[in-house]
């Protein structure tokens, strides 16, 4: 079992800066692949960004590319993402999720690709 929590999200400016966290225990093998997910009101689960269990290649939306970053921290089974030059439409509900197979270098971008999920942090983006 794979217990991810996100935290970090909240309210903030057009502009503003956000860092979303994903801290993960129990069997933490089994968190290789990692991606950020966002759903806003009325619209599906959307993939933000990926990164690999290498840490070495990443992988973004076009919507977020230049504005966000994520990274992860394996020793301390801690991932982030890095949210700037925010706007009104990134407000929904983020979800970090773990897959437990893929290889080294591998990133995955879809959501039945992964294995575990959090339960979201709100990101509420004022204009």
């Amino acid at each position: 079992q794979v217990q991810l929590v996100e935290s970090g999200g909240g309210l903030v400016q057009a502009g503003g800066s956000l860092r979303l966290s994903c801290a993960a225990s129990g069997r933490t093998f089994r968190t290789r692949a990692m991606g950020w997910f966002r759903q806003a009101p009325g619209k599906e689960r959307e993939f933000v960004a990926g990164i690999s269990w290498s840490g070495g290649r990443t992988y973004y939306a076009d919507s977020v590319k230049g504005r966000f970053t994520i990274a992860r921290n394996n020793a301390g089974n801690t991932w982030y993402l890095q949210m700037n030059s925010l706007k009104p439409e990134d407000t929904a509900v983020y979800y970090c999720a773990a897959d437990a197979t893929a290889g080294w270098d591998t990133v995955r971008l879809r959501i039945n690709e992964y294995d575990h999920w959090g339960q979201g942090t709100q990101v509420t983006v004022s204009s």
